[in-house]
């Protein structure tokens, strides 16, 4: 089953939820009369409905009655709130896909008290320049072509996976947190940088440039991480000085910690408050 044609809802306009609106016009995938939001913010819709001329619903269950599609663009803390005050309206007839981290599936249907054709899904925030990665959770319970429009409704903004809802929470962990992992590695390049001597805005664009470059030749290639570093790195050479200092303040564990530990922090509030 295809978006095209259908309606489209979006339970909570933040970053996320423009990035989305963003991709779907500019795809063509749905007008923008087929698009309408809700947001606790009445700034941020007069806002969205001024730059893409979408529809502004008088309140979340007004705004599940009048869509296909709804994306449950809220924050994990609110969810369950939310969903109580949908659910009278929520039918088999609407599908419900929900970008909340740490939310299990579970746990949504629970607090609608009923069963829904429900999706969970893990994008990440480059989505807001339609390079984004998003980790699709298969489910019970769906229609046949489920899984493929939530597949086309997120690829508008970048690529897609699709995975056993077991592995979200290390998706959370590792794409949807890496993006703040990145920036602090390019602010730190570029620190050094002007440590050298570089003024700033030199060295942000070499650091944003080389990452940006380095990422998209390993995507494209398919080559090996280790590869391209001994690619670069000759003997005695100042890539393998350069490393060697990165691996003297351990690195590797450093970012492999990270990801744990977001990991766990996305059961964490997938569990709710204690």
């Amino acid at each position: 089953m295809s978006i095209k044609g259908q309606r489209v809802g979006f339970l909570g306009a933040g970053n996320m939820g423009e990035a989305l609106i963003k991709g779907v016009l500019a795809a063509n995938l749905v007008p923008a009369d087929a698009v309408h939001i809700t947001d606790v913010r009445l700034d941020r819709l007069r806002e969205l409905d001024r730059q893409y001329g979408v529809q502004i619903a008088a309140d979340n269950k007004a705004l599940v009655q009048a869509v296909d599609i709804v994306v449950l663009a809220v924050k994990p803390q609110i969810m369950s709130t939310v969903l109580k005050e949908i659910a009278p309206v929520v039918t088999r007839r609407k599908l419900l896909i929900s970008i909340a981290a740490g939310v299990a599936t579970a746990t949504i249907r629970a607090a609608l008290g009923k069963d829904a054709r429900l999706i969970r899904v893990m994008p990440n925030t480059p989505a807001l320049v339609l390079e984004g990665v998003t980790a699709i959770a298969k489910a019970d319970g769906l229609e046949p072509g489920d899984l493929d429009t939530a597949g086309e409704l997120f690829s508008a903004v970048g690529r897609v996976v699709t995975l056993g809802e077991d592995a979200m929470d290390a998706v959370t962990g590792l794409s949807g947190s890496g993006p703040a992992y990145v920036a602090v590695v390019v602010e730190s390049l570029a620190d050094g940088g002007v440590k050298m001597g570089l003024d700033r805005i030199t060295a942000m664009t070499l650091a944003t440039q080389t990452v940006l470059g380095a990422a998209r030749l390993l995507l494209e290639t398919g080559m090996h991480p280790g590869a391209l570093k001994d690619m670069v790195s000759s003997p005695g050479g100042t890539s393998i000085t350069g490393i060697a200092a990165l691996e003297e303040g351990g690195i590797r564990t450093t970012f492999i910690q990270a990801v744990e530990r977001a990991t766990l922090r996305s059961r964490e509030l997938g569990r709710g408050p204690s």
